[in-house]
């Protein structure tokens, strides 16, 4: 049964940190909370463009980046900043299912790879 946007929202707040990674891809891993909205929001796809956008950020100059999605009509757009808004990389669609109008993710490079995360896991 698919969860509505505000049920989503409430699980989502409740994650505060992790007890394991995901690997995603060979340079990025997730934690509990972003791979539970990966399969709640059905939106894989979603870790998957952070991390392959996360294979052009140098780690020595942007240890941690901030990944903002944005609804514009029945697309959006991805922004991959620096945390300072200092725009990295970004990414616009034609088209997403993604049920929330505006979401950020959390991306720190830990000494080995990238670790994808809801903000309420930092």
């Amino acid at each position: 049964m698919k969860l509505s946007t505000q049920e989503l929202v409430e699980n989502l707040s409740q994650f505060i940190g992790t007890e394991r990674y995901y690997r995603l891809l060979p340079t990025f891993v997730v934690t509990d909370g972003l791979k539970y909205l990966m399969e709640q929001a059905d939106c894989y796809w979603l870790g998957q463009l952070y991390g392959l956008h996360l294979v052009d950020v140098d780690f020595n100059q942007n240890p941690f980046t901030v990944l903002k999605f944005m609804r514009k009509g029945h697309g959006g757009r991805v922004n991959i900043e620096d945390g300072n808004g200092k725009l990295l990389s970004f990414q616009g669609f034609d088209y997403t299912d993604f049920p929330l109008e505006k979401f950020s993710l959390y991306g720190c490079w830990n000494g080995e790879y990238w670790v994808g995360m809801l903000t309420s896991e930092y």
